[in-house]
């Protein structure tokens, strides 16, 4: 019986520098078997790992669809991603999953998208975008709001571009006040404050809305006058997990594992936990 710790071995097929510390990666598997037979839902996660420095749980950012590979996309802030920051084309990291619950895209047919998202939380978004954007005749108007504290801080700007050019996709692009450069042509403000300000127009939409906990707390008002119910507003936490089957007990929040029911969660169901996630 295969060892549920022992990683995969990927190979990096391209590292691309986002900021001046995040960096996206894309991996495929060695083992061509492995390769075929894997599979995902948009919205689950993989634990990632530098070999000799350790191994972290980065959201799987790219389209289920997408069969040749796999993103993630890291900030640098300790020694797994120190060491992951040095990887380079061709070299080899380690992979285990996928893990969690995943986005519901076939529940979220027929809706409205809103996405929402802060600085690094737009890779966890833009696995649903992609999936919605793929499958656009199941969807209705897609909102995409993204916001950072500087120009210099945002993520995969050039796709926000992409985005923008399918039908029925608005995109608003923010920073927070003075993060704005002389030839910066988006909005200037704080996510929720930019996002109220659109006056977005949605019928019976899904929400996704992944960012600062000061970010979420702050939209929340906003979708409640929308009339959107919190078991329409869906986050990921994935902040807490270790070893994503269960079994460490790191990311327990109330009766839940976050790695096994989580780490997608509406809003209605993190009312019903304790406040320490």
């Amino acid at each position: 019986m295969r060892n549920v710790y022992e990683p995969d071995l990927m190979e990096v097929i391209s590292v691309r520098q986002q900021t001046p510390d995040v960096k996206s990666v894309s991996v495929k598997f060695a083992d061509p078997e492995r390769a075929r037979v894997f599979s995902f839902k948009v919205g689950q996660f993989g634990i990632f790992s530098a070999f000799g420095y350790g191994e972290s749980t980065f959201n799987i950012c790219s389209s289920s669809n997408w069969k040749d590979h796999i993103d993630f996309c890291f900030r640098k802030v300790g020694r797994v991603t120190e060491g992951l920051w040095k990887i380079e084309e061709r070299d080899m990291i380690g992979f285990r999953g996928p893990y969690g619950n995943g986005y519901p895209m076939d529940a979220w047919k027929g809706h409205d998208l809103i996405f929402l998202g802060g600085g690094i939380a737009m890779p966890p978004i833009r696995c649903a975008v992609w999936y919605a954007l793929e499958n656009r005749a199941d969807y209705g108007e897609i909102t995409i709001v993204y916001g950072a504290r500087t120009v210099a801080d945002l993520v995969y700007v050039d796709e926000l571009d992409k985005w923008a050019e399918f039908d029925r996709v608005r995109v608003i692009r923010c920073v927070d006040p003075g993060g704005e450069t002389p030839d910066w042509k988006g909005e200037i403000g704080f996510v929720p404050h930019v996002f109220e300000r659109a006056q977005v127009k949605a019928k019976d939409p899904i929400v996704l809305v992944i960012g600062p906990p000061i970010m979420i707390k702050n939209t929340l008002p906003i979708l409640d006058k929308m009339g959107v119910s919190p078991a329409s507003v869906y986050t990921s936490i994935e902040n807490r997990m270790k070893c994503g089957i269960g079994k460490c007990g790191r990311c327990n929040v109330g009766p839940i594992y976050v790695c096994k029911e989580g780490p997608v969660l509406t809003m209605e169901q993190l009312q019903g936990l304790p406040a320490d996630y």
